[in-house]
This record gives structure tokens, C-alpha cells and sequence, in this order.
């Protein structure tokens, strides 16, 4: 680990005044910042410790929604009755995402940042774009078995790591910062992550020392909510393949759907074609399948992933035969 200087914000406009420069890093939980410091991937030149800000309460929106702290622990926000009541599927996603240990300590906001977990991403000796832009991708070519399948580059295959942002990006969140001027922005988490293209180092909208301060949810939608994990060992690994789903059937058919996909992409993958494939369609397997279609229809292997074209064909088709009870 590099050396660094530390600064600790007493408020959020302290916070992004100190955060002035690319070189600096806001700190919270720390579950995945640390580790990269550790390994020399992340060498921020200061470091603003933004954990003792009040941004750690969940709050109830007139519309019927929330409004969560970017500071509320993982575990905080899975636990708490609104969201197991209103939001099963974020709840189920945030268990699913990490150990106990990690979920104590993880932030929300810091949740929503986490960075991929490709092989060639934590090892400094090979090539990687998203690490050192301009030196290759190892992974094309190479062991790519948990990476992406659906908005690659030739930059860059990573995938996004995070179960929780799965489920916001179903959930339809709006993300809060605060900026260096002052100023406030509000983002809709379909906007909030960048495709790699050309830049795969750049992973968010996100301007030099803007602070994410809260999330929001909206009302809670109508049906039934699923969340669906397929990984290597039963607990504590990252998805091959997951589904956010909230399904609506109404008079026998799909009044409503919304889909968003991990394990799959360079961000929490959402596609309206799949969802308009479903919706006004009595559940059938014809209509999964339609929908699978839709999601796939620009799916690409690298090799070792090829087999998670035709795994996520049947985790969505078993994922929707569970929402709609068919």
C-alpha cells in the first residue's frame, strides 16, 4: 500500500471540497477500497473518511418509497421491515451479496461503486484496460469464465460485481450526490453506470469529488419479486448469473414486469425489450422464451463463458415461472 494523506469530513460540503482532485478517494466501509489499496490497484494520493456523516437513516418518502443514507450498512437495509415488507427482492439481494462480517461494514453508496472482480483486474502483472487504459484486455483470450456476456467491448469483458445494485436497477433507483460546487444532481440508476466502449476505466457518470449521499426508491411496485442467484458455492461468491425480477399478472395475464440481470454485464444489465416481450402475454413457455430471446439476441462468449448463454435461457424461463406461478 502507497502512501496517502487522510482527512476527516465533518459534512458532506466538507467532504467534497477535500475531494477536489482525481487523486482522492472518499472512504466508508472500506470492504473493497482497502483491498485495492492493498494490492496496488487503487493508489489514491488522499483519502476523505466520509463515515461519520449523517447519512445512515432510512426514511419514509410521502409517495410510499424510501429514502436511504448512502451510509446505511448492507445489513441495516436488508433487516429493515420496509424493505423486507415493501422491497423483498433488495432484501434478498443484499443477503445474498456477501458474508455477514462484510454486510455489517459495507455502505449503500459504496455498494453501488464496488469495482469488477476479473482475475486480470486484481493481478497487476498482466494487462488490464479498466486497471491501466491503453494495455489490453487479458481476459479476451484468457480465463474468463465469470465475466460479461452482454455489453462487452473490445476494451473490456468485466462484469459488475454487486447483488444489491441488481436489485435497485429493477427497483427503478434514483441516485443522489452532492457535487464540489454545492450543487445537488439526482440520477437515475439507468443512467448512472457507463458501458466500456473505448474507456473501460471510466465505470460511472460520476465527476471528480462528487458524493453519492442517498438513494431512493419509488413506491413499491405491484406483484410478486423474486431475486434468483446462481454462483459456484452456496454463500459468499459472486454471480455466474442473477435475476431482480418484479412480475405483475393480472385476469391471467402479465400486467407488469421489470428485469434487471447481474453476472451478465459491465453494469446491473436491464433491456425493455425483454420485458415488453412479456408484458400482455398469458405465462407460458413460449413467452419466457420470447423474453430470453430478447435478452440474448446480442449475447457473446469468450470461451470459457460461453456456457452462460444458454444458463441464464433457463435460470430466466424457472425465474419467471416462479413469479407468475406458472
Amino acid at each position: 500500500m502507497k502512501t496517502f494523506t487522510y482527512a476527516k469530513a465533518d459534512s458532506a460540503d466538507a467532504a467534497v471540497r477535500d475531494a477536489h482532485s482525481s487523486g482522492t478517494k472518499f472512504i466508508a466501509g472500506g470492504t473493497n477500497l482497502l483491498d485495492l489499496m492493498k494490492l496496488q490497484i487503487e493508489t489514491p494520493e488522499k483519502l476523505v473518511d466520509i463515515s461519520r456523516l449523517p447519512l445512515g437513516e432510512i426514511e419514509d418518502r410521502e409517495d410510499g418509497g424510501l429514502t436511504i443514507g448512502a451510509l446505511v450498512p448492507n445489513s441495516d437495509l436488508a433487516a429493515d421491515p420496509r424493505v423486507i415488507a415493501k422491497y423483498e427482492v433488495l432484501s434478498r439481494a443484499l443477503l445474498a451479496g456477501a458474508s455477514g462480517q462484510l454486510r455489517n461494514k459495507a455502505s449503500t453508496g459504496g455498494n453501488l461503486l464496488q469495482r469488477t472482480r476479473c482475475y486480470y483486474f486484481y493481478d497487476t502483472a498482466m494487462p488490464c484496460n479498466k486497471r491501466e487504459p491503453g494495455t489490453g484486455c487479458s481476459a479476451i483470450g484468457g480465463f474468463n469464465r465469470i465475466l460479461a456476456v452482454l455489453g462487452t467491448s473490445e476494451q473490456c469483458i468485466a462484469t459488475h460485481p454487486s447483488d444489491m445494485a441488481v436489485a435497485m436497477r429493477a427497483l427503478d433507483a434514483t441516485i443522489i450526490t452532492q457535487r464540489p460546487d454545492g450543487d445537488k444532481r439526482r440520477i437515475s440508476i439507468h443512467d448512472f453506470y457507463r458501458l466500456p466502449g473505448d474507456t473501460p476505466n471510466i465505470e460511472t457518470v460520476l465527476e471528480t469529488g462528487e458524493l453519492i449521499t442517498h438513494i431512493e426508491l419509488p413506491a413499491p411496485p405491484a406483484g410478486k419479486q423474486v431475486y434468483r442467484k446462481v454462483r459456484d458455492r452456496a454463500s459468499y461468491a459472486f454471480a455466474i448469473v442473477s435475476i431482480a425480477g418484479v412480475v405483475e399478472v393480472q385476469d391471467g395475464k402479465i400486467a407488469a414486469a421489470s428485469l434487471a440481470f447481474g453476472g451478465l454485464g459491465p453494469m446491473p444489465w436491464r433491456n425493455p425489450a425483454v420485458e415488453a416481450a412479456l408484458v400482455g402475454q398469458a405465462p407460458s413457455d413460449a413467452a419466457f422464451n420470447a423474453a430470453a430471446d430478447a435478452l440474448l439476441a446480442e449475447a457473446k462468449g469468450y470461451g470459457s463463458n460461453d456456457f452462460k448463454i444458454p444458463l441464464t435461457r433457463r435460470v430466466l424461463v424457472a425465474t419467471l415461472r416462479d413469479l407468475t406461478g406458472e
